[in-house]
């Protein structure tokens, strides 16, 4: 079995912080591309350099005024687009095939609004990380740590 090779779509991400754990988990566990979005800040933004601790420099990454423009890109590169969201839609992560696909991107929507049903209807799927707490919610970074381990497990195992 190949490797699962994926990219990061980060659509709207407020925190520059958030943003630059992406970038360090991103380093440690292979990802192939980030992608920003939106309001999303960019490297050299210091909040970004304070947590990505260097990763903005081994992670490729890029910058696209939309997630629809990402989304596209990637699509039209042989990448199926994959959403992380809670949704009555959604595949729980535990269930997902990783290795179904060998070009993956997810898209890791606002901390606050999340990711927008007129993006959600753009994916070919859609995955949910189920919790149990009463906020129903972790962060955006955590969530995107989450998904990568996922992703460099199944490449670890090379099953």
């Amino acid at each position: 079995m190949k490797n699962v090779n994926y990219h990061l779509i980060v659509d709207n991400i407020r925190s520059a912080q958030n943003i630059g754990a992406i970038f360090r988990t991103a380093d440690a566990f292979g990802c192939e591309g980030i992608i920003l979005t939106g309001i999303s800040a960019t490297p050299p933004n210091k909040e970004i350099l304070k947590t990505a601790l260097g990763a903005t420099a081994s992670v490729k990454w890029e910058y696209h005024s939309t997630t629809e423009e990402a989304i596209e890109y990637l699509k039209s590169n042989g990448y199926k687009i994959v959403a992380v969201e809670q949704s009555d839609k959604a595949t729980l992560i535990q269930n997902y095939d990783f290795h179904k696909n060998e070009k993956q991107a997810f898209i890791l929507g606002n901390e606050v609004e999340g990711i927008s049903q007129q993006i959600l209807n753009l994916c070919d799927e859609i995955i949910e990380i189920p919790q149990v707490g009463i906020k129903k919610s972790i962060n955006v970074a955590v969530a995107a740590g989450i998904i990568m381990w996922s992703c460099h497990k199944i490449n670890l195992s090379g099953a």
